[in-house]
């Protein structure tokens, strides 16, 4: 543009206010960074055209094999899955004990009673989780009824248990406590103070820390003080691809999920006479081979 210009640092959370006082208490004519053009804003600022399109995404820790097996046998809904095949397995075994074990000495052969019980066990784990044993290998028409009633729901049961066991056991779930949004009600996450992806979490109800910047965000992240950090696509892959380079945050990555796609824009106070020629000078540059060079060589896409 051909101006000339000074750069002054301000908190993320202080910039609109810089640009937004009246003119004899102004701290800044344009503010430049990752600042999400929004209604709330263009209420007392102005905006120049967009120079970059985003989203909302969630940062996440990666965790160890060993670690991350342990965190899976530890979920919920893995605890659940397996109760309900080891309660479900006890019921049906001590059923068909009581009803076979005396006229049935090829299924219960045991002498013990810990040989008893583990027989009956075994007969109940395999009808639950490979389906109905053969009718004709229980003697009592009563076990036979009964395991051609339970066919059915010995079927759905094994459905629905390897639907959950299944979904948690995907390489990402198993890598993270955080798969998507739906994950953020369980674990600690951390935003900017006054930023579009703080007031997003509060729309969908997350409750959340919050921070003065994201270097604080991130480190706390990769220190375990924070399980997730919900933050511009833009700022995250920035600032773990910066630190990768440099040997750190190995372990930290940025979950492939878009929310809330946003828009970049330079910030003018209401007014500004550097619009126009912001936007002129915007177009052109984007349309530049440069631009796409810078975008690569920073957020690495």
């Amino acid at each position: 543009m051909g101006v000339g210009y000074q750069i002054f640092e301000h908190p993320m959370s202080e910039m609109l206010t810089a640009i937004a006082k009246s003119s004899s208490d102004r701290q800044a004519d344009v503010g430049i960074s990752c600042l999400s053009i929004t209604a709330e804003r263009e209420r007392y600022i102005d905006f120049s055209h967009s120079f970059y399109e985003t989203h909302i995404a969630v940062a996440v820790r990666q965790v160890g094999t060993m670690t991350a097996i342990k965190g899976f046998f530890a979920r919920p809904a893995v605890l659940k899955g397996l109760g309900l095949i080891l309660g479900a397995a006890a019921v049906v075994g001590v059923i068909f004990f009581l009803l076979e074990h005396s006229v049935n000495p090829k299924l219960y052969s045991m002498k013990t009673r810990a040989g008893k019980l583990l027989e009956a066990f075994i007969v109940g784990l395999l009808f639950v989780t490979r389906g109905p044993i053969r009718f004709y290998e229980f003697k009592t028409l009563t076990a036979r009824t009964l395991s051609a009633v339970l066919a059915i729901s010995s079927t759905l049961l094994i459905a629905g248990i390897t639907a959950v066991l299944a979904s948690a056991f995907t390489l990402e779930s198993l890598r993270s406590q955080v798969t998507g949004l739906q994950d953020l009600d369980n674990v600690r996450v951390g935003a900017l103070e006054k930023s579009t992806s703080s007031k997003f979490l509060q729309k969908q109800g997350i409750a959340h820390q919050t921070r003065a910047d994201l270097e604080s965000l991130v480190a706390d992240l990769d220190r375990g003080h924070l399980d997730a950090v919900v933050a511009d696509a833009a700022f995250l892959k920035f600032t773990i691809k910066k630190a990768k380079e440099q040997g750190a945050y190995e372990s930290l990555s940025v979950l492939p999920y878009v929310f809330d796609r946003q828009n970049y824009g330079f910030a003018v106070e209401e007014g500004s006479p550097l619009v126009e020629s912001l936007n002129q000078a915007l177009l052109t540059v984007r349309k530049s081979p440069d631009w796409a060079n810078e975008v690569a060589k920073y957020l690495g896409e």
